[in-house]
């Protein structure tokens, strides 16, 4: 490994080649962004360096909107679950079935 002209980073780092792009967590993603961000804030970053850390970090982002896109679908998942529970235990008490407007805003309570 070789240093990086000005930048004191190997060219390993300086091209973001790390652990972080084989195998991110959302949590490691966005501590890379972050390191990338502070890197391209410094305006130390070379021409090179500086298009490698961009196309890194548009990569991260992208990881991580699939993160949050994932799991806002299990969120989404688990109201339904909770409303269709909802729906049995009022249908098994005999009551109608029908759901208050602030119900179905999720709010939790029946509409007033």
């Amino acid at each position: 490994m070789t240093e990086e002209p000005g930048t004191g980073m190997t060219d390993e780092r300086a091209t973001g080649a790390t652990d972080v792009t084989e195998q991110p967590t959302y949590e490691t993603a966005t501590t890379r962004i972050e390191e990338i961000i502070r890197r391209l804030d410094s305006g130390e970053a070379g021409l090179r360096e500086t298009l490698d850390l961009c196309s890194e970090g548009r990569s991260l982002i992208e990881f991580c909107a699939g993160e949050l896109e994932t799991v806002g679908q299990g969120l989404q998942e688990l109201r339904l679950e909770e409303l269709v529970a909802r729906l049995e235990t009022s249908q098994a008490r005999g009551t109608s079935g029908t759901l208050g407007e602030g119900e179905l805003s999720g709010s939790g309570g029946p509409a007033a």
